[in-house]
């Protein structure tokens, strides 16, 4: 989040049981404190509305009342990685105030200027992820409706680059399971969609349109429409199509400038129809080299995503869960002839090939050839004594192959949900190799 100067005479020294470390930010009815949690020993960001806000009764407090209500009844329910975890909502008469998940970094409207735009490759990476993020919110029955620059945060690395993003700020969110009355005809102009400034009903079609216009403003430096006026600028929205983003900045294809024109159609009809399509779209340009990459050689998390989606290993795995592997796997790809695995090696990870093939060889004979989307090395790793944990085979690269393994402490720090459908992958794994074993042993001629 955009830190900000505050002197400390209006910094609070607690906010509850949170010691305040200093002022993050301040919107027009809450402030932005980084606090510490002292019983979890973290650091927390709280969204505190301002005491001196209207009292109950005042006109127009509802009003803001109800942006809170909107995060506060989200408390708890969104775990994804792209998005910003809310922890606790606590509604104190006074100043209530929400406990979220600490992104240290900037928003990403701090990139929009075209002095800082950032390369072509890592603007579509970035809108992936957001896709994808939405698309797990949609499913949640929440609708943003206020998808801008400013509420997509930038994770940086120790260096200053942007490694990730994360969506934050629902207090505009349309909670469709929710039973209380809503607040209609919110978000930031200059990206909503023309339904949405209408008042009507919205669906996700309205996110995507709002994602369109934050990665046309990332790549040109300008949003899609711009206006000094109000009326003005609603008159673009309504009734004129934004420039071509093609000539606008070097390396932009057509196939960028369809994606991003497609998101901001008029109609919603006219747009993707749903976030998978949108993220499909978006990964689609990276995989096809449509946009010029940045470091050549580099395997996108988008990739690796799509690339897990596709093997049966990973069949049972929610998005939520496979993004986990993709942060927590270790990608490396091993050239024809390299031994994966040696016999009366001990060892205690394992491979999931992602592309290519092995053999496998037991007393230099081959037994087995294993391809996409196998494990191997399971035995080894499920063994439950270091006796038991010596491999009872030569496993060589007989086609360049790329594997993603894991050693227990990596799989220790996925979610117990994630680590269990590792269980029932190693599980169908298994049986199938039982099968096939019990067919080799009663039919020998229909195996061979």
């Amino acid at each position: 989040m955009p830190r900000v100067s505050a002197s400390s005479d209006d910094l609070p020294s607690h906010i509850g049981r949170y010691q305040v470390i200093r002022r993050l930010g301040e919107g027009a009815t809450s402030d932005v404190f980084l606090a510490l949690d002292p019983f979890q020993g973290v650091e927390v960001a709280i969204k505190r509305m301002r005491a001196w806000a209207p009292p109950p009764d005042a006109p127009g407090s509802d009003f803001s009342n109800r942006f809170f209500s909107a995060e506060a009844a989200l408390a708890g329910r969104l775990h994804h990685p792209n998005v910003v975890a809310i922890l606790d909502a606590v509604s104190e008469e006074s100043a209530p105030y929400l406990v979220m998940e600490y992104v240290p970094g900037v928003t990403l409207k701090h990139f929009c200027r075209s002095d800082r735009l950032l390369p072509l490759d890592q603007i579509v990476e970035l809108a992936f992820k957001c896709a994808m993020a939405l698309g797990y919110v949609y499913r949640q029955g929440v609708i943003h409706r206020d998808v801008k620059p400013a509420n997509l945060l930038a994770v940086l690395d120790p260096g200053g680059q942007v490694v990730d993003v994360k969506v934050t700020d629902f207090g505009s969110a349309l909670n469709l399971l929710a039973d209380a009355t809503q607040i209609h005809r919110v978000g930031s102009l200059a990206y909503m969609p023309p339904e949405q400034i209408e008042g009507g009903d919205v669906d996700c079609r309205a996110d995507i349109y709002a994602l369109g216009a934050v990665l046309y403003h990332l790549i040109s430096g300008r949003p899609p429409f711009d206006a000094p006026h109000q009326m003005a600028l609603m008159h673009q929205i309504y009734h004129q199509p934004p420039l071509p983003l093609v000539g606008q900045r070097g390396g932009v294809t057509d196939g960028l400038d369809a994606v991003v024109l497609r998101a901001l159609a008029k109609s919603p009809h006219e747009r993707f129809a749903d976030w998978e399509a949108f993220a499909q779209a978006l990964s689609g340009l990276v995989a096809s080299q449509q946009v010029p990459l940045n470091r050549l050689g580099e395997v996108r998390d988008s990739e690796r995503f799509n690339l897990l989606r596709s093997l049966e290993f990973f069949s049972e795995f929610g998005d939520v869960h496979l993004w986990e592997v993709v942060r927590r796997a270790r990608w490396k790809r091993y050239p024809q002839g390299y031994a994966l695995f040696r016999r009366g090696q001990e060892g205690n990870n394992f491979h999931i090939i992602a592309q290519g093939e092995v053999e496998v060889f037991r007393d230099g004979r081959q037994v087995a050839t294993l391809g996409q989307g196998t494990s191997v090395g399971e035995m080894a790793y499920l063994a439950p004594n270091p006796d038991l944990r010596r491999h009872s085979a030569d496993i060589k690269v007989s086609q360049e192959c790329t594997t993603i393994s894991f050693t227990p402490e990596s799989i220790s720090q996925l979610s117990p949900e994630c680590q269990h459908r590792f269980d029932r992958g190693f599980v169908r794994v298994l049986v199938r190799r039982l099968h096939a074993a019990h067919e080799a042993l009663h039919h020998p001629r229909r195996v061979l």
